[in-house]
């Protein structure tokens, strides 16, 4: 049988033969020239908790042979996610426990958060884990259809090709009984490879902070604090497949030690909504650098405050 295209059979009377996943409720035609909404893709993901200011040696070193994402600009940019999770915390437990298939649910919103509206863009993302493989996939709503779907738990407009996503987050919201659980927000730099490194991308995330009620992005005075001790940060090789060799010597030159972190169970565990696990990094564990006569003090700014001092 050949398949026509939903308008033609339509015009012909012939609604038999529209291709298999067109049309459906909430669905519409997706001119063929307009870039999709969804994407997806899988990458390994090593992390390293390096002080600040090394960060800043690291990624200047890193310059000399990677590019400066385009979407980066100097200082970085802002990336404010919002987690769901279920009300027995079933996907912090499933991180904590190592499960080797894990997912998390999260709408993020890359920028300043001042101004976001309801038609601001953001992105609906489901984060899996697959043994060792990183997996993501999202879809770019507006911030108003994004709520509509995760907490109203309602179907939103989306085309033929969009259907299965939006479905398996309705599904998981539906039947986990998902609810928002903890916001996490930081400073984010980014280099991307160039040449043969082309799938090679480094970030590094500084000034992680969170909160565990106030859950809509546009809160005028959010009660954020510091989750990792504001003098490290968040630094992460990210691979399509491998590492390498020139990045792996970097490493071990400057002798950095992979660590198991998640900002979101940071988030969960600064709040004490679970117990503090060995995976947590704690302030007392993470002291900042004593200044030496070498190293002359310098000021610390003031979002380098406690963990316990809010920051927006």
């Amino acid at each position: 049988m050949v398949f026509l295209s939903k308008a033609t059979a339509a015009r012909d009377g012939r609604a038999d033969q529209v291709r298999p996943g067109e049309g459906g409720e909430g669905t519409h035609d997706e001119p063929l020239h307009v870039a999709s909404r969804l994407h997806a893709f899988n990458r390994f993901e090593l992390k390293y908790l390096v002080p600040v200011e090394q960060a800043a040696d690291i990624r200047d070193e890193l310059a000399e042979r990677m590019d400066r994402d385009l979407h980066s600009p100097v200082g970085g940019y802002g990336v404010w996610s919002l987690y769901y999770d279920t009300p027995q915390l079933r996907f912090y437990w499933e991180k904590i426990e190592g499960l080797k298939f894990r997912r998390k649910l999260r709408i993020r919103h890359y920028g300043d958060l001042d101004g976001i509206t309801d038609e601001s863009p953001v992105c609906v993302e489901i984060k899996q884990r697959v043994n060792r493989v990183t997996q993501k996939r999202r879809i770019t709503l507006s911030y108003g259809a994004a709520r509509q779907l995760c907490d109203g738990r309602e179907m939103v407009p989306h085309s033929a090709k969009e259907s299965a996503f939006i479905q398996e987050v309705l599904e998981l919201v539906v039947r986990l009984n998902l609810q928002p659980t903890a916001v996490t927000g930081y400073q984010r730099e980014a280099l991307v490879g160039r040449d043969a490194d082309t799938g090679l991308r480094v970030t590094f995330d500084r000034r992680v902070r969170g909160r565990d009620r106030d859950f809509h992005f546009g809160i005028e005075t959010p009660q954020n604090r510091f989750t990792i001790p504001p003098h490290l940060s968040v630094m992460e090789i990210k691979v399509n497949e491998r590492t390498p060799h020139w990045i792996t010597d970097l490493t071990a030159r400057r002798d950095l030690n992979l660590v198991r972190i998640s900002k979101y169970v940071q988030s969960i565990e600064a709040f004490g909504l679970a117990p503090r696990s060995v995976f947590h990094v704690n302030e007392a564990d993470c002291p900042p650098p004593t200044p030496t006569e070498a190293q002359p003090p310098r000021q610390r700014p003031a979002q380098d405050a406690p963990m316990k001092a809010g920051a927006k």
